[in-house]
């Protein structure tokens, strides 16, 4: 069993573990299988649900699935030679990671239900102490691995608690509530809302899209991986490999336009456009529809049904943001008005403030979210934040992606964790590492640098920048490069921190004559 029984604090049962994982998504599994693999089974993935799966457990809305091709949106330590799409839908992809869960022994040491409301670092015992909703742990080292898309985040509209109907966000679908026949709203124009738009569209009754800024859509390469493909990626591991390779390789050629030029993206435009003319007849329609910003500035979406779907008669698009709510009356920020039984905000989640901060207190006596209010997310090398030592986060500040699979910035970081843990059985005894403040800005200091000439920083208003206009979501290069930079711990970056030695009983008597 994982854990041991520590202490009694407070009438309750403390149980300390060499690794305490927040999250079971694929972050927090991938955590799970490398601790594993590197010979660690002292430890524990608390996962605030009742089931694991992240944000393939959440997200459930009509047409929900993954804008990556399948087979680079998986483990490269756990292939599927069966993913039935080139790009699979939420079901499968949950489903592969149960399977995950199973394959590599995982069931005993997650902690489902168990909600981590408070980490405090004891500076004395140089280990975390967890308030879980089970009971209190502590840990040597925290993963924090609760992923930027976990958190909904809805906009505080005027009149919003009076709204006589249904309102949900899209990560928490009612699948109780009925659609059919009703006039639904859809606030927002991300990934979720092009997906829902057409899953819905042909049961409801009305459906007013509210659209502050158009996004860049391209065609969606899907169609059904066949039998004998599913076969010959099973009988012979090495077309597996030369299919996820290739996918892989035609995104990291893309790094450089995102990365460097820019301005270079124009035929990509072209063809995104071109998309929107043979689907939108309507010339209104279709002014309101193209984007007037650099592609790639805000995420690119692919689809195939968005468009027409927009086309039907039963279908309105509003090019203005949702500015009020009058009892069913929904008001656009240009005063256009629609009447709806149902709103659903598709409208991101908090990446820029991630909520776990405000649960984490370092050395120092300041929660994560404090330490990085003025500044923005920051970290060293996208998973360590001076003062808060042994606490490394997957998916941290500027590790995101716009154009390839998170899933490969994640076995990065699983290396770097892998690393980190290394470093600290080399150094032996009671220790910590704690990132060093000058190192940490060092490292974000060239990372914006890099940033100014990306297409992200080109103007438009997107998700990837804080309240501050910072970008603190993306890395500004490709895999590979982000691969290399991860592979190892830099030790000089870190300070290394000693527990104090404890003296024994006799030894202070004889100092006290």
């Amino acid at each position: 069993m994982t854990g041991q029984i520590d202490r009694e604090r407070h009438g309750r049962t403390v149980r300390h573990v060499r690794v305490a994982v927040i999250g079971a998504g694929f972050g927090g599994l991938g955590a799970a299988v490398r601790l594993r693999r590197e010979g660690i089974t002292d430890f524990v993935v608390l996962e605030r649900a009742g089931a694991i799966g992240g944000t393939w457990r959440d997200n459930t809305y009509p047409g929900c699935a993954c804008d990556v091709p399948s087979h680079l949106y998986s483990f490269s330590f756990a292939p599927n030679p069966e993913w039935p799409r080139a790009f699979s839908g939420q079901p499968h992809i949950r489903a592969y990671l149960e399977h995950v869960a199973d394959t590599f022994g995982l069931r005993p040491h997650i902690r489902l239900n168990c909600e981590v409301r408070s980490l405090r670092w004891d500076t004395e015992r140089l280990h975390w102490e967890i308030g879980a909703a089970d009971g209190d742990y502590t840990a040597d080292v925290v993963v924090s691995a609760t992923g930027p898309l976990s958190d909904p985040r809805i906009p505080d509209v005027p009149g919003l608690a009076d709204f006589p109907g249904k309102v949900f966000h899209s990560s928490r679908w009612d699948h109780g509530y009925e659609l059919r026949g009703k006039r639904v709203a859809v606030v927002g124009t991300g990934a979720s809302a092009i997906q829902i738009v057409p899953g819905i569209q042909p049961e409801v009754a009305r459906l007013t899209l509210f659209q502050r800024t158009p996004p860049w859509v391209l065609p969606r390469a899907d169609r059904a991986i066949t039998a004998a493909e599913q076969w010959l990626h099973s009988r012979v591991p090495a077309t597996r490999a030369v299919r996820r390779g290739m996918l892989w390789g035609a995104r990291e050629l893309q790094v450089g336009l995102f990365t460097k030029w820019p301005d270079q993206l124009g035929a990509l435009e072209r063809w995104a456009a071109s998309h929107l003319r043979k689907a939108v007849k309507d010339p209104a329609l279709r002014a309101k529809l193209l984007p007037d910003y650099r592609i790639g500035c805000k995420r690119i979406l692919l689809s195939n049904d968005y468009y027409p779907a927009l086309t039907r008669p039963n279908v309105d698009v509003v090019a203005s943001g949702l500015a009020a709510v009058r009892g069913s009356t929904l008001v656009a920020a240009d005063g256009t008005e629609a009447e709806a039984d149902a709103i659903v905000f598709g409208t991101g989640f908090r990446v820029t403030d991630m909520p776990i901060a405000t649960r984490v207190t370092g050395a120092s006596g300041t929660t994560l979210a404090q330490e990085w209010k003025n500044g923005g997310m920051a970290a060293l090398r996208g998973a360590s934040v001076p003062g808060f030592p042994n606490f490394l986060t997957i998916i941290g500040p500027n590790t995101g992606l716009g154009n390839s699979s998170m899933i490969l910035i994640i076995e990065a970081q699983l290396n770097y964790l892998a690393d980190f843990l290394r470093q600290l059985g080399t150094i032996g005894g009671r220790a910590a590492l704690d990132a060093r403040p000058s190192a940490t800005r060092a490292w974000n200091r060239r990372l914006q640098q890099r940033m100014t000439r990306t297409v992200w920083n080109t103007g438009c208003d997107s998700w990837y920048l804080d309240e501050h206009g910072r970008n603190t979501t993306v890395w500004p290069g490709s895999t590979g490069e982000f691969r290399k930079v991860t592979r190892r711990v830099d030790i000089a970056e870190y300070q290394v921190l000693r527990a104090p030695r404890v003296r024994s009983a006799a030894t202070v008597a004889q100092a006290a004559r």
